[in-house]
């Protein structure tokens, strides 16, 4: 049976899917600050996959065996998120930076071996993956990035159309543990049901069960919350400490929702080339959810970016 959404909103059924990650090996590894549950697999080119907000490692699933095909894939649920561990929120936020995801990151593939790789980064993952791109330059080789501009760009542009359409940006950031008591009370709707808006759920079965068991520890609430709030302060500053001064050199593909937000808002690819030297790039026609709405289109133009 497909999984519903329900927490008295709206019900979205998702598609109907096999297991994924068939080839892989499920690990916790211990990265020095947080110890991460990260599935491996395939072999070839290492590439890191770094998944979003409300998500874990699973919203790859779709994909993630044809990668390995290609390429030796790594997977990891960020600190903080699905069962990796939460470290504690400290001043500043600093702890649920993207700085700090993207040490995890570089520590991560380290300990498989692998000094310098690919990314690929959706929504809080490609924040971490350009992050990781300017303070360690020769870790990445190729760096894709789904559905964002950079944070500093977004709160420079914020707007009614962003009030209305992110709100979700302002409250995860409140002070705790207002956002947490209330999402506590009904994750599902507001983690799912409100991002959705009435739309159908592109999640598959097993993605969705781990993103909702993941919703139901507040643990991780708190987390998608401190993730927010260093998004408002620490890592704004971080960006405008790079602004005009530090650009990503490794060659950066931008791939968005033709249907969302980013189109309807923003020059991406004009943005972008204010921050990486070399940017190529595609709208998907899809929403924000990109390789769960349309992966075989996703997967085309990551294997085309990478393979390159």
């Amino acid at each position: 049976m497909a999984a519903s959404f329900g927490g008295g909103g709206p019900t979205y059924q998702a598609e109907p899917a096999g297991m994924a990650f068939e080839s892989f090996q499920l690990s916790r590894v211990d990265v020095g600050e947080a110890t991460l549950r990260v599935r491996h697999g395939g072999s070839g080119p290492p590439l890191l996959l770094l998944h979003g907000y409300p998500e874990t490692h699973m919203m790859w699933g779709k994909i993630a065996d044809d990668l390995a095909k290609d390429f030796t894939v790594v997977a990891p649920d960020l600190r903080g998120y699905g069962e990796s561990s939460k470290p504690a929120a400290n001043e500043g936020h600093e702890s649920y930076s993207k700085r700090a995801m993207a040490r995890d990151a570089v520590a991560l593939m380290e300990h498989f071996g692998f000094a310098r790789f690919d990314l690929a980064g959706h929504d809080r993952g490609g924040r971490v993956g350009y992050r990781l791109a300017l303070d360690y330059p020769q870790a990445v080789r190729r760096l894709s990035i789904l559905d964002i501009i950079p944070t500093a760009e977004v709160w420079k542009r914020a707007d009614k159309r962003f009030a209305l359409g992110y709100w979700h940006w302002s409250f995860l950031a409140q002070p705790a543990p207002f956002p947490e008591n209330l999402i506590a009370a009904d994750p599902d709707t507001f983690l799912f049901g409100g991002m959705l808006r009435g739309g159908k759920a592109p999640f598959a079965d097993d993605a969705y069960a781990d993103y909702r068991k993941a919703a139901a520890d507040p643990g991780v609430i708190h987390a998608m919350c401190e993730d927010y709030r260093a998004g408002a302060s620490y890592d704004i500053a971080a960006d405008e400490a790079d602004r005009g001064k530090t650009k990503i050199a490794a060659p950066l593909q931008v791939l968005w929702g033709a249907r969302g937000a980013l189109a309807a808002w923003y020059d991406v690819l004009a943005i972008w080339r204010e921050w990486a030297h070399d940017v190529q790039g595609q709208a998907i026609d899809s929403g924000h959810f990109i390789p769960e709405e349309r992966p075989a289109e996703t997967l085309a133009a990551l294997r085309g970016f990478f393979r390159s």
